[in-house]
């Protein structure tokens, strides 16, 4: 068997007579015209503030608020002392993993094994994506 850069296993409901191990699949398995799901990694964006993250509205320019333009505001009392889970705060965002659901086939290219998706696809460029049949 060639090297490749990844390889994965696939789990199945029921085993295929034509299946066996190291077997190659390629997109002749997709037609035209069909709804697929589409899984990948997002694009990461490190870490960052509540305006960008969770789409925040900035504070006013002016009047006192020379440096919280930006800043999420109070959260509120707190009995208990200590911020609770769940509160939408700055932190990491992206790098996770995204599934996208009924995009379409346009075009299916068996000699270049390539396959055609209408809609937009999770991640960066050149990324890996699992393409599942609906």
């Amino acid at each position: 068997m060639p090297p490749y850069g990844t390889l994965r296993e696939y789990r199945l409901d029921a085993v295929d007579a034509n299946l066996e191990k190291g077997k190659e699949l390629s997109v002749e398995q997709f037609q035209v015209g069909e709804k697929v799901e589409v899984t990948g990694t997002s694009k990461g964006r490190g870490f960052q503030g509540v305006v960008k993250r969770h789409g925040f509205k900035c504070g006013p320019r002016s009047h006192g608020h020379e440096d919280q333009r930006r800043m999420p505001g109070s959260i509120g009392a707190q009995g208990v002392g200590k911020v609770l889970k769940g509160y939408r705060m700055a932190g990491h965002m992206g790098n996770d993993r995204v599934t996208v659901k009924n995009l379409e086939i346009i075009e299916v290219d068996k000699e270049k094994n390539i396959l055609a998706i209408k809609g937009a696809l999770p991640g960066a460029r050149n990324g890996l994506l699992y393409i599942q049949g609906k």
